[in-house]
Formats: C-alpha cells, structure tokens, sequence
C-alpha cells in the first residue's frame, strides 16, 4: 500500500515529505500501524546528519504511537483498535533476552539499525528502490508495519500525542537510572544535559530517593524547568566550574551517580571527575567524540566507573507501563518537556530540537485524531 513519510535521501539532507513510498505486505507477526504522533530524539538527527549512519535513502523515527489496523496471523497480544507505543526489537530468543536483557539481543544490530528486515527486505520501497527504515519502526511514517515485539499496549484514555517519546527518550533517561544505576534513598546524582533524556533521568533520580539531585546545563529556561520537575539544585556550567559547584554542594565529596546526555567531550568528563569515591557516570549520548583520562587518578585511585547503557537497559513492556504509572501519580510529568508540531513543519521541529528551543518535539501525524 502507498503511504506518505518523511525521507532523508543523502547524508545530510532535510525531511522531504513525499507520498509515494510502498509499505511492505505484513509478515505473520506483524502489526499494522495507523500512526498518530512520533517524537522527534537527537538520535534521529544523528543518522540524518551521519554521525551514525545506516545509510540512505532512510525514513527515521523511532518514538512512534498509534492505533493498530491490522494483526499477522501469528499475533497474539494485540487486536485491531489497540493503541500502542512502539520501542526497538528483541527478538526474546537469544542467551541476553532469555537473561531478561533486551536491550543487549545479540541481534538487536541487525533487527534495529541493518535498515532493512533480518531476511533482507524492505519495509519500505520508492519505484521499486529500497527505503532503509531504522528500529525496525520508522514513525515518521503515516503507516508503518513492526513486529509484535515492538509494540506495547496503553490505555485509549491517554493522549495518544503525547505518549510517543516514551518509546525512546524517556525510557531511556529514566531507565539508565531506575535499571542500571539504582541509587538507594538518600544518595546523590548529577544530571549533565536537561533535555528530555537528561530530564527523564532528573525525574527518576528523585522518585528513587536521591537527596540531592543536580540540574547541569547551559540554558536558564531548562534549568528553570528542571526545578519545576524535581530538581533539588541547579548548575549552569557557563558561569562556574562544575566540578566544584558539584562537590560544594555534597560536602566536597562529589556525587554517587552522574549521567552524561550531551556526548560532549569536556562535559563528559566531568560527569566522571565530578563523582564521590566509587561514584559512577553513565554516559549515554550518540555522539563522535571521544573522552580522555587519566585513569589511575581519575578512576583506579576512587575507584570510580563509567558505563554506557543502552535503551536505560529497559525491557519496553515493564518499563513503559511503569512510567505511565508513575506519570498517572504525577511523579514524572513528561508532557511538560512536549511541544506538538504538525507533520508537515518537520523540518523546523528538527531545527527546534537541535537548537534546544523545543525539549521535545512531537509530530502530530495524524491531525484527525481524537482524544
């Protein structure tokens, strides 16, 4: 069937948004889509702009939500009419995802970033030429086909508009901390990033009882935000050193856990000499650049770590439903980082995405949609 989507043809290139493109027949354990938003995450901009490539011509998006057409004959856990949140694949076969750690697959290269269908087909044709998709997904889509296994039901009484980025941003911010890192109550952390991974993981630092929980960026406005979503305190990182303003505000020891959101390489290393003794960093952006230390003084000597962590290590059917519990509690009000843009402004969204004048876009797809 014809779909419309947004294509970025060249590394590089912007959104053209064209009506051409052949969605592929389903597979028995696929799920047809109807999308109703996407969010828009700097990982989209860094395939666009080639900082990781799959290559190209690729339709991006991977923060989908949408209603449910149709179901493959295999398809057990969803029926026309559901409203789902769509994430990555695990193919819950092999030695990580029977350990319950999805996010490790021993496939998830080839299933989430190969562009293309583990058997090598298109998801997506243009006059009989290939369309790499990404996250076996791609929601910057008005109709997209995933399998079963990358979609996760919610309940139609929420805005359907503003859950999309809880596929990727959100549970990945909040995972790194809630899964991986697990500060206990009365423990510090220090956020480096407040955009909507950074701000995520803010929010879960405080619903796991952190004490102290720190705010570092460089815009007032997002820290102002920060403070408003549960900030205990603030750094903006242009006016003063933040390793010290870190450690004058935990007694001169640095904090337990810090995470790092902007793959800037000094901010990155900050992260890590702004930790307590046996403090860890975890550092989660997509980004080229590199860190350099020192490691007997600045890890051996404090006995310091630093980790990267994929997807906040979340398993999507525990993780999202979880967050939306949380966010029903008023704990992690998500929705406060959101601006809605139409399909069509995609361009600009992006530009507001990338210049922090938006924290996180969404795409309203469908502009029929009803809540």
């Amino acid at each position: 069937m014809k779909i419309t989507a947004a294509v970025v043809d060249e590394k590089g290139g912007k959104f053209e948004i064209r009506d051409d493109i052949e969605l592929a027949d389903m597979q028995p354990d696929d799920i047809q889509v109807k999308m109703v938003s996407s969010g828009i995450c700097h990982s989209d901009e860094a395939l666009r702009k080639g900082d990781a490539v799959i290559g190209y011509p690729i339709v991006l998006g991977h923060e989908g939500a949408g209603i449910v057409e149709k179901v493959g004959s295999h398809v057990q856990n969803f029926v026309p009419g559901d409203h789902v949140v769509m994430s990555f694949y695990a193919c819950g076969n092999c030695d990580n995802c029977l350990k319950g750690i999805p996010t490790q697959c021993l496939h998830y290269g080839e299933n989430n970033l190969s562009g293309v269908r583990p058997d090598q087909s298109a998801h997506f044709t243009e006059n009989g030429e290939k369309v790499l998709d990404m996250f076996d997904q791609s929601s910057f889509t008005t109709t997209t086909v995933v399998r079963e296994r990358n979609a996760v039901k919610v309940d139609k009484d929420l805005d359907l508009r503003k859950l999309a980025p809880l596929g990727c941003g959100y549970v990945t911010g909040s995972g790194t901390v809630l899964n991986t890192l697990k500060p206990r109550p009365g423990e510090t952390i220090a956020v480096f990033g407040t955009g909507a991974v950074g701000l995520a993981a803010m929010m879960a630092g405080k619903i796991s009882g952190c004490t102290t929980v720190i705010a570092i960026d460089v815009v007032d406005e997002r820290l102002k935000l920060a403070k408003e979503l549960g900030a205990t305190d603030t750094i903006n990182s242009k006016n003063e050193d933040v390793v010290e303003a870190v450690k004058a505000l935990t007694d001169g020891r640095g904090v337990n856990y810090a995470v790092d959101t902007t793959g800037v390489t000094s901010v990155m290393e900050n992260s890590i000499l702004a930790l307590a003794q046996g403090g860890v960093s975890a550092c989660i952006a997509v980004t080229p650049n590199h860190i350099d230390l020192d490691t007997w003084n600045n890890l051996c000597v404090d006995d310091r770590s630093v980790i990267g962590v994929n997807m906040g290590d979340s398993i999507p059917q525990i993780d999202i439903p979880r967050l939306i519990k949380f966010y029903r509690a008023g704990m992690f009000p998500f929705d406060k980082t959101e601006k809605l843009y139409k399909f069509s402004e995609i361009n600009e969204a992006n530009a507001d995405s990338i210049s922090g004048k938006t924290i996180k876009p969404i795409l309203v797809i469908d502009e029929d949609y009803k809540f």
